[in-house]
């Protein structure tokens, strides 16, 4: 069995986050660890608080892992402060694991920030280099390149720019498009177009962070990256067709769609 270890906040609705990371690992046949950059207190319509975990408590998270357990991918999501994420990427540097996916969490998808104004320049010089597969969405890309994207033709540019800041390849999220949700993979050389499909639903909390740690537990299980992107973009889509109506807000992805309908409770 393949280890996996997400880096990331909390969510005490249970939808996205550190919850979302182990539920995926979990779906994926992987044995799921965490390591809490963030608490926070939020619900199916948005984030109320955030409270940062200290540094060396992030570091101690790190370190009982990494000393003690193989690590074969490392999932990176929310960290928002500077001296965080420098801290993760010291770790990181001495204990090189094989396969990183930073998924640059910035804005919570009720437009709460999660990632402090100060911390993207630190985001991008620490943790981008160290990446095996970066997955932004457009207002991430923008945020990191500082180049417009609103259209299909402007990804490639971005993604460019992307594998030119460090990262080893870069999968540039087409959902923010108006007529499609096609998603770009782009390794600095080859380009790799996905298409998507838009499913009209608003139980879509915590795609994003679902579909990092699916790439990342599919890379670790020895997937291809474009092999990984179609299996994680297939398996998120079948979680958001299968989003459950939580709350009064955007409801969670399922993500034990297969497992459940083994059991006989889905169709």
């Amino acid at each position: 069995m393949k280890h996996l270890l997400t880096i990331a906040g909390s969510d005490s609705s249970g939808g996205a986050g550190i919850q979302a990371d182990l539920k995926t690992f979990a779906a994926h046949g992987t044995f799921g660890m965490s390591v809490i950059t963030a608490v926070t207190a939020q619900n199916t319509c948005g984030v109320t608080k955030v409270q940062d975990i200290d540094c060396d408590v992030v570091q101690a998270q790190i370190e009982a892992v990494f000393d003690d357990i193989r690590v074969d991918a490392v999932k990176i999501g929310m960290v928002s402060r500077p001296q965080i994420i420098k801290t993760i990427a010291d770790c990181l540097h001495r204990y090189a694991p094989p396969i990183v996916v930073v998924d640059p969490v910035m804005i919570s998808k009720s437009g709460y920030p999660l990632l402090a104004p100060e911390a993207c320049a630190t985001l991008i010089s620490e943790l981008l280099p160290l990446a095996t597969l970066v997955t932004p969405n457009l207002p991430e890309a923008e945020a990191i390149t500082g180049m417009k994207v609103e259209r299909r033709e402007q990804m490639r540019p971005v993604a460019e720019k992307i594998i030119a800041l460090g990262a080893k390849a870069v999968l540039v999220k087409g959902g923010h498009l108006q007529d499609t949700a096609d998603d770009l993979l782009f390794d600095g050389q080859t380009e790799r177009w996905f298409t998507g499909l838009r499913i009209a639903t608003k139980n879509t909390h915590g795609t994003g962070c679902t579909l990092s740690s699916s790439l990342a537990a599919n890379l670790a299980k020895g997937m291809s990256l474009e092999d990984a992107v179609q299996a994680s973009k297939d398996y998120v889509t079948q979680a958001i067709a299968h989003g459950i109506a939580l709350g009064s807000g955007c409801g969670p992805t399922h993500h034990f769609v297969d497992l459940y309908r083994k059991a006989g409770i889905l169709e």
